[in-house]
């Protein structure tokens, strides 16, 4: 049978590579494969190397053997002769596939070479538990790294346990072979050298990443374990490299490994300028346990003595050579090593050891805040995943419009073996509405990618999640809880949309999002109140939780659908934020009690007297008919009202179409559909209070007098008004205001003295007969006529 194959040098086909040279044929694979059972096949593929060989050029191939082995078949079969075939590989073309195809930002060279040259010191702390010799004249265990702008290179230095000749060979020699987890499998094995480590190599391909800025690149290195210093050099495009023995006294090491990157040039001006590289390094290696140096220029002031030449005073002769020393302080520029990673990682310490001052100091530090954070957490989370973090809540809301509800905020941080992996999750960590979460995540065993960019495995994302969330909960519950109310006030204040932001899009975690929110009512018109405070404060009767949504507090206080709720003493929700009425109806209900909206129809306050309401609607049925025909479609029926005491009429809207906010807010959306409107608004209906004088004398004019122009008038603004004070917007505001005018102008007549038609003929009949009798009459003006009981009169 045909051995089976992997379609692609993936991260783990490539890392279980390992070479064998091959005469003649440059490098080869050499892949064995045993067949076990029948039809199955399994591929054992130890490795590449990449040999320098004595041919020339780019092209070079890679010869690739692969043995057969064929299960034995039962007796009596003739058993087939396998044949052998090689497979071709071209070296540089893999190395460009691992370099240029791993990797989404160039930036993380740094990265990569910074931890292993971490993994180096580690291994020679480690080895020094057994054997302290190694440790001799090598100095501090450190890494420096040192950028050069104007030879275009950047030169990173460890003090680590260095590579023999072998070792270079098998470590950057073989693609995909990690000297860390041979290192680590060697730790196993002994278990006196401890299993808790740093060491954060795994896949083998991390320094091959320096070509992602370099063109060639020069590896220094002297073992404790060897007498002699060795160079390993190579060039980005070749696929072939140099090992060399050191001769020159000045490049020589006491102990550990130097790296010379000869930038690119297209990435000299970026990557060898020191403040880029400082800024790298606090980015993805802050928190290194090992102190990480970057070359830096400075400034300092220094006093010099400057000589003036005196001037001589009057009446004394001038001396020549005679001058004053005069001390003058300057800026002096000069370059020195400067600390790279001085914040600590706090969340490996025990939480208990930490005090409240350095975890607002971290916070401060890792995420260039200037306030305290409101609350935070340290926790330790083990199981099927196995995790440190810290949780912070900000002082404050973002100040930027576009950090709100954005899940890219890159506020929360990962980091594997307290060496940066990524922020930018897009929602895979928390959700959108915990976006202004801030804080850190470490692991030592999450499923990355080779790029150490991706979390490959959705499954311990999701627990990761699940917990993250859930801990801040935890953390938010305990500032509501506070006897200080003030702490939960200011996070309600900055974050309160975000938690009904969660009502929305978490239906999972509704039972912990409730209890956090916060609103005014018609009792606590200043503070605002919890959904728990509400239902304490319900009568026993009292079956739902009854909300009123407006664009305002003080159109909510004025609302018509208020007036018999609040004079039968029953507490009413006031949603005044945009989201709010959203959030609720995505909650349903509370503790078993539903949320209801008062501004719908059918609305049921419990202590209905039903008799009473037949006999009103029987005495009001002739009304409400003739109401409705003079409205028409305007409406859907005309009702007698159970929530009006001193409003004549209220507009309400049907149960399961937009209520009034509502259909302000979707008619207010930029992109909003226009056609949906008309399908999505609900029914209005009428709603008179049949003890208004207004609806009563209504209603003696539909008995008396049905035809009248002036009732039908009446009516018409009557519904006009019952739109704005319902929220609803008027179909012609400069209709209303037409109507509204007219009325004023009837009401208003003669009111102030104002004369009259029958006045003003009387007053001309009498001019024209004083007229007539030839006697001068002085005309005086409407205008200036002001009787005695003016009230606008000087």
């Amino acid at each position: 049978m045909a051995p089976a194959l992997s379609r692609s040098l993936g991260a783990s086909s490539v890392a279980a590579l390992r070479p064998t040279p091959s005469r003649g044929r440059g490098p080869t694979l050499r892949s064995a494969v045993a067949v076990q059972g029948r039809g199955a096949a399994a591929v054992a593929a130890r490795g590449v190397r990449w040999e320098a060989g004595r041919r020339k050029g780019k092209g070079r191939m890679v010869g690739v053997r692969c043995e057969a082995a064929v299960t034995e078949k039962p007796a009596g079969e003739e058993e087939a002769a396998g044949e052998q075939f090689e497979y071709q590989a071209e070296v540089s073309r893999l190395l460009d596939l691992i370099v240029h195809s791993l990797y989404s930002h160039k930036e993380v060279f740094l990265r990569e070479l910074v931890s292993n040259a971490s993994d180096a010191l580690d291994k020679l702390r480690f080895l020094s538990v057994t054997d302290s010799s190694v440790l001799s004249d090598g100095g501090e265990l450190e890494i420096r790294i040192k950028p050069d702008p104007e030879a275009g290179t950047i030169t990173i230095t460890d003090t680590g346990i260095g590579m023999t000749k072998d070792e270079l060979k098998d470590c950057l020699g073989t693609i995909a072979q990690s000297g860390t987890s041979k290192f680590l499998k060697a730790l196993k094995e002994n278990q006196d050298l401890g299993a808790d480590n740093g060491l954060i190599g795994q896949f083998g391909v991390g320094f091959y990443s320096a070509f992602l800025v370099a063109e060639k690149v020069v590896v220094s290195t002297k073992s404790p374990k060897a007498d002699k210093q060795y160079v390993w050099e190579a060039m980005a495009d070749s696929s072939s490299y140099v090992i060399k023995e050191e001769t020159d006294p000045e490049k020589m090491l006491t102990r550990g490994t130097q790296i010379t990157l000869f930038l690119r040039d297209d990435d000299k001006y970026e990557f060898a300028d020191p403040g880029r590289i400082q800024g790298l390094v606090k980015n993805y290696s802050q928190f290194v346990s090992f102190p990480i140096y970057t070359w830096q220029e400075k400034s300092r002031t220094v006093e010099v003595e400057e000589e003036e030449e005196e001037e001589p005073k009057e009446g004394e002769e001038a001396t020549e050579g005679e001058k004053k020393k005069k001390k003058k302080t300057i800026t002096e520029k000069y370059w020195d090593w400067e600390l790279a990673n001085e914040t600590k990682p706090i969340w490996m310490r025990n939480p208990k050891e930490v005090e409240k001052t350095e975890y607002n100091e971290f916070y401060k530090k890792a995420f260039n805040e200037f306030l305290d954070p409101l609350a935070y957490t340290h926790f330790t989370t083990e199981g099927e995943v196995e995790f440190r973090s810290v949780l912070y809540i900000p002082g404050m809301a973002p100040l930027s419009n576009e950090e709100i509800m954005n899940p890219k905020t890159k506020n929360i941080r990962l980091y594997v073996k307290r060496v940066f992996i990524s922020d930018d999750f897009d929602g895979e960590l928390f959700p959108r509405y915990l976006s202004f979460v801030k804080g850190v995540v470490d692991s030592n065993d999450l499923p990355l990618n080779v790029s150490r960019e991706i979390l490959q495995e959705s499954r311990i994302v999701r627990i990761m999640r699940k917990r993250l969330v859930r801990k801040t909960f935890d953390m938010i519950q305990e500032i509501a809880e506070k006897e200080d109310k003030e702490d939960y006030k200011k996070f309600w204040e900055s974050f309160g949309k975000f938690v009904k932001l969660g009502c929305i899009e978490d239906t999972g975690n509704h039972k912990r999002l409730s209890p956090l929110l916060r609103f005014y009512s018609s009792k606590n018109e200043t503070d605002l109140i919890s959904l728990d405070q509400y239902v304490e404060n319900m009568p026993e009767n009292q079956k739902a939780i009854y909300y009123i949504a407006t664009d305002s507090l003080q159109s909510a206080k004025t609302a018509p659908f208020l007036e018999k709720l609040v004079q039968k003493d029953i507490e009413v929700l006031y949603l005044i934020e945009p989201i709010d009425e959203v959030a609720i109806q995505n909650l349903q209900t509370y503790k078993e009690k539903k949320f209801v909206d008062i501004s719908k129809e059918d609305l049921e306050l419990g202590d209905e007297d039903e008799d009473k309401e037949n006999e009103s609607k029987q005495e009001y049925t002739l009304l409400c008919d003739w109401i409705k025909q003079q409205l028409g479609d305007k409406v859907a029926k005309v009702q007698i009202s159970k929530r009006l005491s001193s409003s004549p009429c209220v507009l309400v809207s049907g149960k399961f179409g937009w209520s009034a906010n509502m259909e302000r807010l979707m008619k207010a959306q930029t992109l909003g559909d226009t056609s949906s409107l008309e399908f999505m608004r609900g029914r209005r209906i009428f709603e008179i209070n049949p003890d208004h004088p207004i609806v009563k004398d209504l209603s003696a004019a539909c008995k008396n007098e049905p035809e009248s122009t002036e009732a039908k008038r009446a009516v018409e603004l009557l519904y006009e008004t019952a739109l704005i004070s319902s929220g609803y917007t008027p179909d012609s505001p400069a209709e209303l205001g037409g109507k509204i005018y007219e009325m004023m102008t009837i009401a208003l007549g003669g009111r102030w003295g104002r004369p009259e038609e029958s006045e003003a003929a009387t007053s001309e009949s009498n001019v024209e007969v004083e007229s007539s009798e030839g006697s001068a009459t002085e005309v005086v003006e409407p205008s200036e006529v002001r009787p005695e009981s003016d009230p606008w009169k000087d």
